[in-house]
């Protein structure tokens, strides 16, 4: 996507904190991903050298965007979230989760807002165990 909003120097993207990922690879070495960076991808055989090899991957990626032309994403922790956002559903669920907002005695977006965060829960304690998501 080409960039809408003023651009920053290359250097402020370069300085920017992006989390790192690092996974053991069953067979021995490890992948480290930068998840905010689309296809930021390496791999080492040490997590040392996996780190090393992300930087590097991340160095580029900003580059070559920069260089196209195209939007950079913040790190996920510098972004602004004004806690809002629209979902389309089928009327049919949109019927159903009203119906069950009723049943519990809440407003639909309280009702929304337990379920979701009742979802992510579970997601999120077996990521502190894990370090992954699945």
């Amino acid at each position: 996507m080409k960039t809408t909003t003023e651009r920053k120097p290359l250097d402020y993207y370069l300085g920017l904190k992006y989390p790192v990922t690092i996974t053991p690879e069953p067979g021995g070495g490890f992948v480290a991903e930068i998840g905010d960076l689309p296809g930021c991808v390496s791999e080492g055989d040490t997590l040392d050298e996996a780190y090393d090899n992300v930087e590097e991957a991340r160095q580029l990626w900003l580059e070559s965007a920069y260089e196209d032309g195209l939007d950079i994403p913040l790190p996920r922790d510098q972004r602004r979230y004004s806690g809002k956002f629209n979902v389309r559903v089928p009327r049919d669920l949109h019927r159903k989760l009203d119906e069950l907002a009723e049943r519990e005695g809440v407003s639909l977006n309280q009702f929304l807002v337990s379920t979701l965060s009742r979802a992510i829960g579970p997601r999120e304690t077996r990521r502190a165990r894990t370090g992954r998501d699945r």
